[in-house]
């Protein structure tokens, strides 16, 4: 079990690096297939099955696998706010609007580069553990064998 809640939080921190990695690449992306600026876009994660208050104060007993079962990427989001872009004046710009306003993404790189440093930790963390988990069951094979 250890290993797939190891295994699930590395596959979702691999995926948010991927939606940050592209919201670094689409920051000065002005027109989409939509016709609107790049959206910025988020993971959000959850953990299946029941919530942890829940696993704790009724399946604590029977020790089902509620508890520590890893974390899902729920779904990815875009920006759908007001503050999705940044309005520039630039009446000289193509897709300036009548009022001499361009719509860019409102995509701060430095933000996404934090980001892409904490998931990064997140996927170290889980692959720590993973390798762990993995010396601990060598060892316990290792004495079970001189037994």
């Amino acid at each position: 079990m250890s290993y797939s809640i190891s295994a699930s939080g590395m596959t979702a921190q691999r995926i948010r690096l991927d939606v940050i990695s592209n919201n670094i690449a689409n920051a000065n992306t002005m027109v989409t297939a939509e016709g609107t600026p790049y959206r910025r876009r988020e993971v959000l994660f959850e953990a299946p099955g029941k919530t942890f208050a829940e696993s704790l104060s009724t399946e604590r007993r029977r020790l089902n696998q509620t508890i520590g079962s890893g974390v899902k990427v729920q779904k990815i989001v875009e920006d759908r706010s007001e503050m999705a872009f940044i309005k520039i004046f630039d009446p000289g710009h193509p897709n300036a609007d009548e009022n001499g306003m361009v719509l860019r993404p409102n995509i701060n790189v430095t933000t996404e580069m934090v980001n892409i440093i904490d998931a990064s930790r997140a996927y170290e963390a889980n692959v720590t553990a993973f390798n762990a988990f993995k010396e601990i069951e060598q060892r316990a094979l290792q004495m079970g064998g001189n037994s």
